[in-house]
């Protein structure tokens, strides 16, 4: 049936409409150039790129959630009388956030749904930032232009962090109010300031009657507004900066190859999302989180005997429970070590470091060129090597946080559990660090006999005189250029007998950083002209040079 001549009309009619419209804006704005350069701007397809991706939509996910559960949660310290649906707390004298948590959980059409989403999308966001910032480490993506955003990606960790303590803290259970007890503690812990610190985050002696309503607030406006800003600034320097890639035919670092925004990544992106959604709808649906009611209300002089803190502040847990009993006391005043180190100083020190690697790689390289390939993690066998350290220190803190559960499970004797973890912690990061270390040192060694004796067959050849060997066939062109192209800084030349005290140990210290970096590896057969190619492939770019396909 062909279409009347009135219906053709009224499509035209509204055609033209739109583009007044369009017009119109782009007058005022600059609509069509921006959304040009946007709708073309080409996406890495590697898998690991999407890990980011992974954390903004549990992100969004949380949002939505979060606005749902705001509508019934009372973030109030008054006292009621519990006469809900969950029969064994009827007539138990509760606060309004526990009875409101109750009601959310049992008389709200798909409110204990919307909750357990909301609690496993807290845990998914914050566990692909933990993945992200270890992409982004392994593969050197922090160093220069991307110093800025390696400081906004850990800040989004710590506030994901906070954000994680205030919501897991609101519902005013038996279990979260333990965890606040021990923030509490952690607080007092703080020398000279620390009693002033409690009392003006719980509003007078512990526990007041303001510390929920504030950490509602914290929890709904203040660290939400912050994550939101940053990861606007965040996608909008990614915008700008461009993605790192991995080195493969046709990849430089004065280019960026992948698949444009619109249609592909569009699609693949808007797969993702479904995705995450879906499996966050199917745990909150069928993987019980947080049952609150089974705690019972919090009450000052009751303690959980089962507190455990979500996975990202297990470490905290851990570090509490290893560390000794130690307290020393200076002019009148007890320094409670036992806290104070674990709690206060270990956290502190280990954001720091996060902040300061970037600054204090390009100073020990004294690199100042942009990258835009990403690196091997065997070929940086030193960073990769500090960052498995470092992963081992937190994975032996977060299973120290069980060393109670440990110890039940395989009847054992909880001192000895616990003096297990306190060398584990020292020794196992150097053995992590020395291990990793050699590994990637015999993964390059791998690299070099493939690039020159081939790939082996599996079949087996006779010589002329009589002897057995395994044939081999040249590694394939791409899988040749890849194994090539590598960044690997040479260690920085000079001495350390140079005038001037101070600057002359901070420079040998330089010198001596820079040899244990990059003093050891192992170097691949390239011909005069590969290692022309690969110094023209990795050169910095010029901005203005610096295109997309």
């Amino acid at each position: 049936m062909l279409p009347s001549r009135r219906s053709v009309g009224a499509d035209g009619a509204a055609r033209r409409a739109g583009l007044r419209a369009f017009d119109a804006l782009d007058a005022r704005l600059p609509v069509a150039e921006v959304g040009k350069g946007t709708l073309r701007k080409a996406f890495p397809s590697h898998w690991s790129f999407l890990l980011g991706e992974m954390a903004l939509y549990s992100f969004i996910v949380l949002l939505l959630t979060g606005v749902f559960l705001t509508f019934f949660f009372e973030p109030a310290h008054g006292q009621v009388v519990y006469e809900g649906s969950y029969e064994p707390l009827r007539g138990v004298l509760m606060s309004e956030a526990y009875a409101s948590t109750l009601d959310i959980s049992f008389d709200v059409r798909g409110g204990l749904l919307i909750r357990q989403i909301h609690h496993w999308a807290a845990l998914l966001f914050t566990a692909a930032i933990t993945v992200h910032l270890l992409r982004v480490f392994f593969t050197g993506a922090f160093r220069r232009p991307r110093e800025l955003n390696w400081v906004i990606g850990v800040t989004l960790f710590m506030l994901a962090m906070v954000e994680g303590f205030c919501g897991y803290s609101l519902p005013d259970d038996l279990l979260s109010g333990t965890g606040l007890r021990i923030t509490q503690g952690i607080m007092l812990s703080i020398p000279v300031v620390g009693t002033y610190v409690s009392f003006l985050v719980f509003g007078g002696e512990y526990p007041g009657e303001l510390i929920i309503p504030r950490l509602y607030v914290t929890h709904v406006l203040l660290v939400p507004g912050l994550l939101l800003a940053l990861v606007t600034l965040h996608i909008l320097l990614v915008f700008h900066l461009k993605h790192t890639q991995w080195a493969k035919r046709g990849h430089t670092n004065r280019n960026v190859v992948g698949d444009p925004m619109v249609p592909v990544f569009a699609a693949k992106s808007g797969g993702l999302f479904l995705t995450v959604f879906g499996v966050l709808a199917v745990l909150g649906a069928a993987a019980q989180i947080n049952p609150v009611w089974a705690y019972g209300p919090y009450r000052a002089d009751q303690v959980s005997t089962f507190s455990q803190p979500d996975w990202y502040v297990g470490f905290l847990e851990g570090s509490l429970r290893l560390m000794p009993g130690w307290e020393i006391t200076l002019w009148g005043h007890t320094l409670m070590l036992n806290v104070l180190v674990p709690a206060v100083l270990l956290p502190g020190a280990l954001f720091t470091l996060l902040y300061l690697y970037p600054f204090f790689e390009r100073w020990v390289t004294g690199d100042r060129g942009e990258h835009h390939l990403c690196d091997r993690p065997r070929n940086r066998p030193t960073r990769t090597g500090l960052g498995v350290a470092g992963t081992t220190f937190y994975a032996v803190l977060l299973m120290a946080g069980g060393q109670d559960l440990i110890a039940y499970l395989f009847d054992l004797s909880v001192e000895r559990v616990v003096w297990t973890f306190r060398v584990a912690v020292l020794l196992g990061p150097v053995l992590a660090f020395l291990v990793t270390k050699r590994v990637c040192l015999a993964l390059q060694e791998r690299d070099r006999d493939r690039l020159s004796e081939g790939e082996e067959t599996g079949q087996v050849a006779q010589s002329v005189a009589g002897g057995f060997g395994a044939g081999h066939s040249p590694v394939s062109a791409e899988e040749r250029y890849r194994l090539l192209v590598r960044d690997m800084p040479l260690p920085l030349e000079g001495t350390e007998a140079e005038p001037g005290g101070r600057g002359r140990r901070l420079r040998g210290l330089r010198l001596a950083l820079s040899r244990w970096y990059y003093g050891k590896r192992v170097d691949l057969p390239t011909t005069a002209a590969e290692r022309d190619e690969i110094a023209a492939r990795t050169a910095p770019p010029e901005r203005a040079g610096h295109t997309e396909r």
